[in-house]
């Protein structure tokens, strides 16, 4: 944390204690970084947080080397008042919800495609005709502005309705790549990463989509589990490749979801075999079927296979997902994206009663 900012800080006074808000234990980060100063605000349920906000954001600009000021804030429950840990999926599924449908589509690890699948997902129901949105809750590594050829967005507006998404082929968009520069990395602790990723989701004007897809961090830690936590998820799509590694990954992902009380949609198997542009010829180059095979033995539906090939490649690099377009990739997307929307309707389904005669 940056000790001059503290300082500036801590002469604000918390309405609740009377102390400075350092002393009074209010913040959660306080970090410059190019010039931006984030803040993390540990905010009460029960009091004015835009004026705390705003003397936050004003005692921040006087140092000579902030010029722009992010506040987010996390809610501080009452005492006595439940927890999230007493009942985390009723209170997200009692809380407003800013989609039809909300799908996770996370990996147990980087590197197997994750993003790229999210996207052409995405991109296969808007060719549908469906109203589609992705948060990228991918913090730290944001792929999604590339995928979808919105690189060169700075920064996000905010309106009357809220954050106004990027929009890319019809799909909304809010990513943390539009309010940082490329080379830029986001160095924050895990507060500040939950926080944001609630600001995103709660605060977007996300407009009513039929489906929101959340691209999730690679992994199992702090940020995935707040999302799985705090967001009335309806299934989680599990990407990976089929070779051993990363199936090993992908059961830890699972079993966060299954801890969280989130159902699993399904298993995609990535790069599940490299079609030769010259010849045609298919390769297995990370072996073949693994992701089946685990769906079966875990119990899970089996969503598709998506082929490695130069189209995938060179369509995710300039911007333009390939299940806009046509050929075997665009059908492997479009086939995986209906094994999902059933699937996520077949868990829709109450539990059946059984009844009992006299």
């Amino acid at each position: 944390m940056s000790d001059a900012l503290l300082a500036r800080l801590d002469k604000i006074t918390d309405p609740a204690s009377g102390k400075g808000l350092v002393d009074a234990a209010r913040l959660d980060g306080a970090v410059i970084d190019k010039g931006v100063a984030t803040i993390v605000l540990k905010a009460n349920a029960d009091e004015d947080s835009a004026t705390l906000k705003a003397a936050i954001e004003s005692a921040a600009l006087e140092l000579n080397d902030v010029e722009r000021v992010r506040v987010i804030t996390t809610i501080q429950r009452s005492p006595g008042a439940p927890t999230k840990a007493d009942a985390p999926r009723q209170a997200a599924a009692d809380s407003p919800r800013p989609a039809k449908r909300i799908i996770a589509v996370a990996a147990g690890k980087g590197g197997v495609g994750k993003s790229t699948v999210a996207a052409n997902l995405a991109a296969a129901l808007a060719k549908q005709g469906l109203r589609v949105a992705i948060l990228d809750a991918d913090i730290y590594g944001p792929s999604i502005p590339r995928l979808f050829g919105l690189r060169d967005i700075k920064g996000l507006k905010k309106t009357d309705k809220g954050i106004k998404p990027a929009e890319s082929h019809g799909v909304r968009i809010v990513s943390m790549g539009f309010l940082t520069k490329p080379d830029q990395p986001v160095v924050w602790r895990g507060p500040m990463v939950q926080g944001a990723i609630q600001q995103f989701l709660n605060e977007a004007d996300w407009g009513d989509p039929d489906v929101l897809f959340i691209d999730m961090p690679p992994g199992t830690g702090d940020a995935q589990l707040a999302i799985a936590q705090t967001v009335a998820i309806d299934g989680a799509v599990i990407a990976c490749t089929p070779q051993d590694l990363a199936l090993d990954d992908a059961r830890k992902a699972m079993g966060m979801f299954e801890k969280t009380h989130t159902p699993i949609l399904g298993l995609i198997e990535n790069m599940s075999v490299f079609l030769c542009p010259h010849c045609g010829e298919p390769s297995d180059i990370f072996g073949h079927g693994g992701a089946r095979a685990e769906a079966e033995a875990m119990g899970v539906p089996f969503l598709g296979e998506i082929p490695l090939t130069i189209e995938l490649r060179e369509r995710s690099d300039s911007g333009h997902p390939v299940a806009f377009g046509d050929g075997p990739v665009a059908d492997a997307f479009a086939r995986a994206a209906d094994a999902m929307l059933a699937s996520a309707d077949e868990a829709r389904k109450p539990a059946p009663e059984i009844a009992f005669s006299s």
